[in-house]
């Protein structure tokens, strides 16, 4: 595998993660939650019924992160500046001879 669709698989797939993490963190209470996740809660405590909306928010929030650095680091490579050879299109201005 190419060193350079490592990464933006690795996002991807953590991108996926966090968003099934973000869901799972939106419809199950406190006490459902698995052991391993932050926010959970025995059975005995008050926030037994409590839903971290917070959590989902931030883990979706990073996923769609992850989802953008693989959508731009697997475009095309951009031209550096001032190496437009399309210079003064759609300026009404001929490019300069």
């Amino acid at each position: 595998m190419s060193g350079s669709r490592t990464l933006p698989l690795l996002a991807i797939f953590g991108g996926v993660v966090l968003i099934l993490i973000g869901i799972v963190y939106f419809i199950e209470p406190a006490h459902s939650l698995p052991s391993f996740f932050p926010g959970h809660v025995g059975t005995g405590d008050a926030a037994y019924a409590h839903h971290h909306v917070k959590h989902g928010i931030a883990a979706v929030v990073v996923g769609l992160g992850a989802f953008a650095y693989a959508w731009f680091s697997t475009g095309p490579a951009g031209s550096a500046a001032g190496t437009d050879t399309d210079a003064g299109a759609g300026t009404g201005h001929s490019p300069a001879r």
